[in-house]
């Protein structure tokens, strides 16, 4: 029962930091809206939030080490508490975006530390149950945090104040729990170029997944305000996109268990080129139509990162995973960095659609490049099972690799 109530501080802990940290990012696109910046401006925001989160990542482990895990909660929570509070000092963008900074090393290094007190608490007797339990409520609170939006005022103190209320109720759960605190694991080394060791396409899959979740996440809100949507609407918006991509999981998952996962990267690719360029294609039309462009949008494009891990594990050892996850997740990181700026840029320029053009272009190049690897590689004679992979932290590998190895345990057994 102690197990379960320390479990159940470490998801109340990851909703309300669901809650806060996405809540900020469309809240502060359509703050920028109402404070006239420009578009280059917002999109650097987004930017901001993804170098701190990367940032946080590296950081967080060694600050476990030095200090436990409750007091590395903490700093990270306070530091994305001060982020989000550090809005209403000024409305300079600049500004805006150092304490974006300090919200995604909030996020990182918190995710970190609840990752590695939940791995270091499961056993293989609950772990199924756990993690599917946390993957469900990160899920779910990310919905969510969508939807808070329709009641955020842009540009008001009010509005901020709320956000940062509820990342500073965060650190209750994890401080109040009478848990014992576990030991601290060792950092996961950071080793990029073993991912491209193992997969070139994998780390091509997560760079187009990061400019698709990305970009959609931090600059959609521009795109929904330039066909005519209302806040209320932009909420729907972004949450329909993280709906498709939950309720197409199982789908995507029974199909890249059992076919070769290269051909679903390509059709998942084909099938986000046609949503990207319909979606474009539909501001004419009204609202629900437009929510079902973002769902299925959503649904081909947020798979992608998890595909593309499972094919990279298809061609590692177990003693290599929880590094191979952390090289993904660096990989992923850095195009997430890049991809807010970049489609802000792109829609200053050529208009709202232009977001989506760059997306399907990034696919389109996948699908070029998976049917060269395809030429160049045969695909893996043993496959690990496909799990949905948040991109949460470095240490999510450990949660991730008992997963990806049990099936290879049975196989072998059976032999």
């Amino acid at each position: 029962m102690r197990m379960m109530i320390s479990f159940a501080a470490l998801y109340l802990s990851v909703v309300l930091l669901q809650l806060s940290s996405g809540g900020v990012g469309p809240l502060d696109a359509l703050s920028g809206l109402k404070l006239n910046f420009t578009t280059q401006q917002i999109g650097f925001l987004g930017s901001a939030h993804f170098l701190g989160f990367f940032l946080g990542c590296w950081w967080a482990p060694r600050l476990m080490g030095n200090i436990g895990h409750s007091r590395a909660f903490a700093i990270f929570t306070a530091l994305g508490t001060m982020g989000i509070l550090g809005h209403i000092l000024s409305d300079n963008p600049y500004f805006w975006a150092a304490m974006r900074v300090g919200q995604g090393l909030c996020i990182a290094g918190s995710y970190t530390v609840v990752e590695s007190w939940l791995q270091s608490k499961v056993t293989n007797d609950n772990r199924g149950r756990a993690m599917g339990t946390y993957r469900v409520t990160d899920m779910l609170a990310s919905l969510a945090a969508q939807l808070i939006i329709s009641v955020l005022e842009p540009a008001y103190y009010v509005s901020y104040t709320l956000l940062a209320m509820i990342c500073c109720a965060a650190i209750l759960p994890l401080t109040l729990t009478r848990a014992t605190q576990p030991e601290t694991p060792d950092a996961p080394r950071l080793k990029p170029g073993l991912a491209f060791a193992r997969s070139p396409l994998a780390v091509a899959g997560v760079l187009v997944a990061a400019l698709s979740g990305a970009s959609f996440r931090m600059v959609g809100p521009l795109y929904g305000t330039g066909v005519g949507l209302q806040t209320s609407d932009i909420a729907l918006f972004l949450a329909a996109f993280v709906a498709g991509g939950a309720l197409a999981q199982y789908p995507v998952g029974w199909l890249a268990d059992r076919f070769d996962r290269r051909f679903v990267l390509i059709w998942l690719s084909v099938a986000a080129v046609i949503s990207s360029v319909f979606t474009a294609s539909v501001s004419g039309l009204n609202t629900t139509a437009i929510m079902l462009t973002a769902a299925l949008f959503g649904a081909t494009t947020f798979p992608i990162y998890s595909v593309a891990a499972a094919h990279a594990h298809d061609f590692a050892d177990s003693s290599e995973r929880v590094e191979l996850s952390a090289a993904l997740m660096f990989w992923y990181a850095c195009g997430a960095i890049a991809a807010p700026w970049v489609a802000s840029t792109l829609i200053d320029a050529f208009g709202p659609p232009a977001l989506f053009t760059m997306i399907a272009f990034g696919h389109a190049l996948l699908i070029v490049f998976g049917l060269l690897r395809m030429r160049a590689r045969p695909g893996a004679t043993e496959r690990t099972p496909y799990v949905y992979a948040p991109r949460t932290s470095f240490v999510i590998g450990r949660l991730m690799s008992r997963f990806r190895d049990s099936s290879l345990d049975k196989e072998d057994k059976s032999n």
